[in-house]
């Protein structure tokens, strides 16, 4: 763990293995199979001449050659048929033979383009939907860090109902800095100052140090130690709370062993959402962090959409943070 998904061109990934969706020659192509064969370098090709060609699904190795990978995995994807003849299954197979390759040759990270989505036909939102679920399902297993890298972000949009339903709900809910009129500055100032005024009346004059360690032994249920208790309270495993989070096992290992660690919003959120808790529960963790849900942040009024509507898929939060241009839960 964790799977994420990028916006990059494949062939500057720095990851142990890239995948190449190849044409069942292996003998290059256009699109992705072209990039990959130019950047690396006719010895790729020289490679790929002795394989003998890749049935639809399956999947084999080669070296990298001029690229900054060790190994470039080629896959054959589906042509789309309209889904009658076999195509998901066969796509899923591309996805799962390939991390196969890429464990039985010690890669601890690789990188996939979205297979089958460009001259093959296969519906981008469809493609993507197919390439997480296979993913997640080898990790559950498996430890390596998987990329899904998109070119082009326009090449696909989540599904059109989920994109307009979080729009509307942005929309009823998010307050841009650019809507602040006059009129709301002076209220809002008028109110600070009468807080303010409020605040200094009650506060004590000279505050003692004995006054101040008694505040400070009050402090409140670490982070950490919400998250352990949490996971106990769900009869979860730590391996299983971070593999859901899709959080690596490393940075979990320094949140447990450290309960005072405080970790990123991002991350606090992926337990959420691991954790399948409710929005109060949420923003009682968030708090824990020193965080809190706001109207004026759009990645928080998608979480919250999320978590209101009862969806914890953090595969599909992701996709949908993505297409919002925001950041993605997890390590």
């Amino acid at each position: 763990m964790p799977l994420h998904i990028v916006r990059n061109d494949i062939t500057k990934m720095k990851t142990d293995a890239i995948v190449n969706a190849a044409n069942p020659t292996l003998l290059g192509g256009g699109g992705v199979d072209g990039c990959i064969h130019r950047a690396a370098g006719r010895r790729l090709l020289a490679e790929c001449k002795t394989l003998g060609g890749c049935a639809t699904g399956e999947a084999k190795i080669t070296g990298a050659y001029n690229l900054p990978c060790k190994y470039v995995i080629h896959t054959v994807g589906p042509v789309w048929h309209g889904g009658r003849e076999n195509e998901p299954q066969l796509l899923f197979s591309c996805y799962t033979n390939s991390l196969r390759l890429a464990k039985e040759y010690g890669c601890e990270s690789v990188a996939f383009p979205l297979i089958s989505s460009g001259v093959y036909g296969y519906p981008k939102a469809e493609a993507l939907s197919v390439a997480v679920s296979a993913i997640a399902e080898f990790l559950t297993d498996n430890y390596m860090t998987v990329y899904i890298v998109v070119f082009d972000k326009a090449a696909y949009k989540i599904s059109e109902n989920l994109f307009e339903s979080i729009s509307a709900y942005i929309d009823d809910r998010y307050v841009s800095e650019n809507e602040d009129s006059a009129e709301f500055m002076v209220r809002r100032k008028a109110v600070f100052s009468q807080c303010y005024e409020d605040a200094s009346a009650m506060a004590p004059a000279h505050p003692s140090m004995a006054d101040l360690q008694s505040a400070v032994s009050q402090i409140d249920e670490s982070f950490s130690e919400m998250l352990l208790r949490k996971i106990d309270e769900k009869h979860m495993t730590d391996a299983e709370c971070y593999k859901k989070a899709n959080v690596d096992r490393r940075l979990f290992s320094k949140i447990r062993s450290d309960k005072l660690y405080r970790p990123s919003k991002p991350t606090v959120l992926a337990f959420a959402i691991a954790l399948e808790l409710s929005l109060a529960e949420t923003e009682d963790m968030l708090q824990k962090a020193g965080f809190a849900l706001s109207h004026s942040s759009k990645f928080d009024i998608i979480i919250e959409f999320f978590i209101t509507h009862g969806n914890y898929d953090i595969f599909e939060i992701n996709e949908a943070l993505f297409a919002f241009d925001q950041s993605l839960l997890g390590a």
